[in-house]
């Protein structure tokens, strides 16, 4: 850029004055903004269930939850039970609801002995859904 001398004898800088450019930048900002048809874009409805606080229905699956406790004790639905009493008790179970499935809850210090007991009751009764839940 070239520097002029000014009337006080200094040197002033030569520079392009950015302000009508700026000017027509915000007028066709303003134009695009007004002229721009905004579409609404499609979707999908996602239909929810209704929050009711009404206990499930009879038809339901209702599992069999089974828990192996570290030392060996077993309990079915919070109950505790005999292991040689196990598999009477699954088919009961699995007689009044038979879409539910085994669910072992083995704890995470119990053998594996206990859980192959549990296992193995379960396909005497006759129930081969079987599943192995974590803690």
């Amino acid at each position: 850029m070239r520097e002029f001398l000014d009337e006080g004898g200094g040197r002033e800088e030569a520079g392009i004055d950015l302000t009508p450019m700026l000017d027509v930048v915000f007028i066709m900002l303003i134009f695009f903004i007004v002229t721009a048809s905004f579409v609404k874009e499609a979707g999908f409805d996602v239909n929810r269930p209704p929050n009711t606080d009404q206990p499930p229905r009879d038809d339901e699956r209702k599992n069999i939850l089974i828990n192996v406790a570290a030392d060996g004790r077993l309990y079915i639905n919070r109950r505790p039970v005999d292991p040689g009493a196990l598999t009477a008790n699954i088919k009961r179970l699995h007689a009044e609801n038979p879409k539910g499935a085994v669910v072992i809850q083995a704890e995470d210090d119990s053998m594996n002995e206990y859980l192959i007991t549990v296992m193995d009751a379960a396909r005497k009764a006759g129930v081969y859904d079987v599943a192995i839940a974590s803690n």
